[in-house]
């Protein structure tokens, strides 16, 4: 039984965590009342895409952005056909990186994206694998140079990385406990679930530069084991064209009082829940690092469609009215980043005292 002294955000987690598994529904997404001024986003592929439009967005609400595998902000510009050939591959040649920044700059004197000073703020990690044959390894350099572009000091801001010998995907590293072998592929090649039994766990090392804290090492306990409760919730009350009616929320012990910052980590094309389970919420590291460093991680998950057959994330216009000459996905008004910022401030806002 909950004690009667707990405060509110604990009382909302412990309903959530004691909801039956018979019940008609999903907890909704609680309201935990962690901190605003130390949250960070990470994606990989299209959720590193969409990872970099939430920045871009609303550089004001974070501190810290990493992309594994995508390309620069809004490099589609709104069309599939620049989406499947200048920023998977450069077959219509490499990003247009002035033209975008054209773009961003008539979004910001239409207040659609956040401030330049805001965003010059960021602390950024790009990470890319050189033998990566979904998303080219030039397109991921491309992203490191608009965001060296816009970075007050990209020097001690940004750090880039390439890995020799890796493909597309979101390596993992050793593990003490890792996934079954059928949920994991190899350096190269991203199997069934994009992730990678490389010697490189990199959650950790991504989390560690972007909150100048020290890396968790990799042989920690798998998620049920942890010191934290890994929850899936109703995404109802954010539905939006292309999201699953379900997500996941990583809460480690301590942090159902209150006052712990958030992650949001956008799973790639292939990787949501409706087609791989459980697998990536579970065996990407993160939530080993944050139960180290107590930080709460959103897993928002999004779903399969017609006009969407991979589950991937908006960087290309999908989820927009189709009457928009320009969808605005990339922006404040995307439809897309508005339900992912309103499950930021779910979590951001205290609880009602009970």
């Amino acid at each position: 039984m909950t004690s009667p002294s707990l405060p509110a955000a604990g009382l909302v987690l412990a309903a959530f965590v004691a909801l039956p598994a018979a019940a008609d529904r999903l907890p909704d997404l609680p309201r935990l009342g962690l901190e605003e001024a130390d949250a960070s986003v990470i994606g990989v592929s299209s959720g590193g895409y969409m990872a970099t439009q939430l920045a871009v967005a609303w550089p004001e609400r974070f501190q810290g952005l990493a992309v594994l595998g995508a390309g620069p902000w809004s490099c589609a510009q709104g069309t599939l056909r620049r989406a499947l050939s200048q920023c998977m591959n450069t077959r219509l040649g490499a990003p247009p990186l002035d033209e975008l920044e054209q773009r961003l700059a008539e979004y910001r004197e239409l207040e659609r994206v956040g401030s330049a000073e805001a965003l010059a703020e960021l602390r950024a990690f790009v990470w890319h694998g050189d033998e990566d044959e979904t998303v080219a390894p030039a397109v991921g350099a491309a992203l490191a140079e608009q965001l060296a572009g816009w970075l007050a000091v990209p020097e001690t801001q940004l750090r880039f990385v390439q890995s020799a010998g890796v493909g597309h995907g979101w390596p993992i590293g050793r593990r003490s406990s890792p996934p079954p072998t059928t949920e994991l592929g190899d350096c190269q090649h991203g199997g069934g679930t994009y992730l990678l039994g490389c010697d490189r766990d990199l959650a950790s090392e991504a989390m560690a530069w972007l909150h100048d804290a020290p890396p968790v090492a990799n042989e920690a306990a798998e998620t049920d084991t942890l010191t934290g409760n890994l929850l899936p919730f109703d995404q109802g009350d954010f539905a939006v064209k292309g999201l699953d009616s379900a997500g996941y929320l990583f809460v480690p012990e301590g942090c159902d009082e209150g006052g712990c910052p958030l992650t949001v980590a956008l799973h790639g094309c292939g990787m949501g829940a409706e087609q791989i389970g459980e697998t990536f919420v579970r065996h990407n590291g993160l939530n080993e690092w944050a139960a180290a460093h107590e930080r709460v991680v959103l897993y928002p998950q999004a779903e399969t469609s017609l006009a969407n057959p991979q589950g991937c994330w908006d960087w290309w216009g999908f989820a927009e009215s189709t009457w928009q000459l320009n969808p605005l996905h990339d922006t404040r008004e995307g439809t897309q980043v508005r339900a992912l910022m309103a499950m930021m401030d779910r979590l951001q806002e205290a609880s009602a005292p009970r």
